[in-house]
């Protein structure tokens, strides 16, 4: 075969594989919108649940939107200090080597052993009981890995001279971290932390066993809420109501996509800023 002809091949499965992508994802949306846009209605989405099949599901809103804002602040400051830490101070060896097989390991876990750890160690033997914050807790866990992972990856991206530049004119190594590479950063982490806020907010087996099932909006990070997640598979599980089931997944659809688009905007302003 000529080199034309594998070229174009080439392009064709790539085109292919692009096109599969986009249907099967409009397939999708287009399947949870058409089933679910029948149930969405101010009552569904700012009244609280009564049981069963009564009433909305604004509590599970407010209680998804509180445990993604406690996992990120959780979780957020221990991925980047553990990626910086990789990156500007950890030396080639085994002890380097053994920390990224740990956290190629973590990211492998099931969640279901996740939430089975929450509710064992969170739960029951630190007294957490069922709550946001055990539920917060055991999600910060998982989205360690893709929070260092995908910041350690920006770290390395940021250009040898600038760092080189902030030394040579008598900054610290700290300083230099803080005031040039971080903000370089900044894109890379917003990416980290959209991915992660993505897989909080569809996360189901291990809130169930730390969050609890709570139907009320939460006055506190020691008191039991469910999310939306939580919610939808409650709805589908027991067959009470697919509709309400189908209105709750479009509601967790637009929440995530609200969410990227806002980090995304925000991730554009500071790549202007930067530049």
């Amino acid at each position: 075969m000529s080199r034309k002809f594998k070229d174009n091949l080439t392009k064709i499965f790539i085109y292919l594989s692009i096109g599969i992508t986009c249907v099967v994802l409009f397939w999708i949306v287009g399947f949870v919108i058409i089933k679910g846009i029948g149930s969405i209605s101010p009552e569904f989405l700012l009244s609280r649940a009564k049981g069963g099949d009564e009433g909305g599901i604004l509590p599970m809103i407010v209680n998804t939107i509180f445990i993604v804002v406690l996992t990120i602040s959780i979780a957020t400051p221990i991925g980047v200090f553990s990626a910086i830490y990789l990156t500007e101070y950890a030396k080639p060896g085994k002890l380097l080597k053994s920390i990224r097989f740990t956290t190629e390991c973590l990211s492998g876990i099931p969640s279901i052993i996740f939430g089975l750890f929450g509710m064992l160690f969170f739960v029951i033997f630190l007294k957490l009981k069922f709550s946001i914050l055990s539920g917060a807790l055991t999600l910060s866990m998982m989205v360690l890995p893709t929070i260092i992972r995908t910041t350690e990856e920006t770290l390395k991206n940021v250009p040898k001279e600038y760092k080189e530049g902030s030394l040579a004119l008598g900054a610290s190594r700290l300083r230099t971290i803080f005031k040039i590479i971080l903000p370089n950063s900044l894109p890379g982490i917003f990416t980290s932390i959209i991915l992660s806020m993505g897989r909080i907010v569809g996360e189901t087996a291990a809130v169930i066993f730390t969050a609890g099932l709570g139907k009320e909006i939460v006055d506190s990070v020691m008191e039991s809420g469910a999310t939306l997640s939580v919610h939808l598979y409650i709805l589908a599980k027991e067959g009470i109501n697919f509709e309400k089931a189908y209105g709750t997944a479009l509601v967790l659809l637009v929440i995530v996509g609200v969410l990227n688009i806002l980090a995304s905007i925000l991730s554009k302003k500071l790549n202007k800023a930067n530049n």
